[in-house]
């Protein structure tokens, strides 16, 4: 029996490491063009997201923009002890951006930015080679962030964001239980969370093509209280999983320092780079707090020391006529997950994306923006250790999106 109740509350441990681990780059049609670099610009209100400091530097008296993008993905999973293999079913994925801002005075600029930074959405089917580790999960989050920007001088811009946090999770894992029928037990866990955060930023123009910003987004807590642990069992070991109860756990989203340059070769082209120093070392570990304990369930403390990771990136933009505007751009993702600690929830890897956009503007101030963005996650084979799980992992996401800008 305690061996039973070991795999429960490692089943729970491996759910938040996917919470945790997952960040979602799709902020902004123009940006995921020209490979999400964003730092460096100044271009329209996405800077509430970017690079606070930058809003204050658009010329444009009120900027409006949204965009929504549809994660097209899947995972292929080769065992390589038990020699089956397996891959996911995932449902369409929809993140999402909205920003707007305007200039209160030609110094002072307000916005107002909701966006969707973290996320992940994976099935991999109820009977499958690793149904005990995981079966579904959906994590959804949304980020509301206010936000200032001062002007000083027309070279130097300063801003920052009060940031709002939101997450819900849902999981589903097989239990190493059987029923009479030959099905096994389930457990589902589900909750939300909230917490604040902030995001600061400074923006320089030492000429008029060149910009250089700086950017640093916090760590942000999300606090997950009483969540529901719900066990489906043989009822001659529910004693041991108590109906109706809860936990409580911590979810870090990591912070993210981001340097970015641009330069505008002439009025048409554009090029940009931009560095993100992500601290998932923010993650190394995760406790279990349930509401009722029995013998065979106590609270647990799960090791995950993730690593801190950069993401380089490269992007830029044609003004090909009044009417279009292209764009390309790629980057290189590290994974936080050490190789012993890679499980289906959070089957990651080195990343590399190549975008593509377009902007198609009907009016002087209107335009209508498209992107593309592919996504090969580099082959990786790895373990997770604490079930002796060990396999290779591919993934590919094909990622396409629409939005809308007005700035007048």
């Amino acid at each position: 029996m305690k061996k039973l109740l070991f795999f429960v509350i490692f089943l729970s441990a491996a759910y938040l490491a996917k919470a945790g681990g997952y960040q979602v780059n799709l902020i902004g049609i123009r940006y995921i063009g020209m490979g999400h670099i964003g730092t460096g610009l100044t271009m329209d209100a996405g800077s509430i997201f970017f690079n606070p400091g930058a809003l204050s530097l658009i010329k444009d008296k009120y900027s409006i923009t949204g965009s929504v993008s549809g994660i097209f993905s899947y995972t292929q999973f080769r065992s390589a002890d038990a020699g089956f293999t397996a891959r996911t079913d995932n449902p369409l994925s929809t993140p999402f951006s909205v920003f707007a801002s305007a200039k209160i005075t030609d110094d002072l600029s307000a916005g107002i930015g909701v966006y969707t930074p973290f996320g992940s959405s994976i099935v991999w089917g109820d009977n499958w080679g690793g149904k005990y580790l995981i079966q579904d999960i959906k994590l959804k989050s949304i980020l509301f962030q206010p936000t200032l920007s001062y002007k000083i001088g027309d070279k130097l811009g300063i801003g920052a964001g009060l940031v709002f946090a939101y997450g819900k999770v849902d999981l589903n894992r097989a239990l190493p239980v059987t029923f009479a029928d030959g099905s096994s037990g389930q457990v589902n866990l589900k909750g939300h969370a909230t917490n604040w955060g902030y995001n600061v930023g400074i923006s320089f123009k030492p000429i008029e093509a060149l910009t250089i910003g700086l950017n640093y987004r916090s760590k942000i807590k999300m606090d997950l209280k009483d969540g529901d642990a719900n066990f489906t069992v043989p009822s001659s070991l529910s004693p041991n999983f108590p109906a109706g109860n809860k936990f409580n756990a911590t979810l870090p989203l990591p912070a993210t320092f981001s340097g970015g340059i641009s330069y505008n070769i002439n009025d048409k082209f554009l090029i940009g780079a931009q560095v993100d120093y992500v601290r998932w070392s923010a993650y190394d570990s995760l406790i279990f707090d349930f509401k009722q304990n029995t013998p065979s369930l106590p609270d647990s403390r799960n090791p995950r020391k993730y690593e801190n990771t950069f993401i380089f990136r490269l992007g830029g933009q044609y003004k090909a006529t009044d009417m279009f505007t292209v764009r390309l751009g790629g980057y290189y993702d590290q994974t936080p997950i050490r190789k012993d600690y890679v499980n289906p929830e959070t089957p990651d890897g080195n990343r590399i994306g190549l975008s593509a956009g377009l902007s198609i503007y009907p009016s002087e101030k209107l335009s209508i923006d498209l992107s593309f963005l592919f996504v090969n996650q580099l082959k990786r084979d790895s373990e997770y250790a604490p079930a002796n799980f060990k396999g290779a992992y591919k993934t590919y996401a094909y990622i396409p999106g629409i939005g809308l800008s007005y700035n007048f």
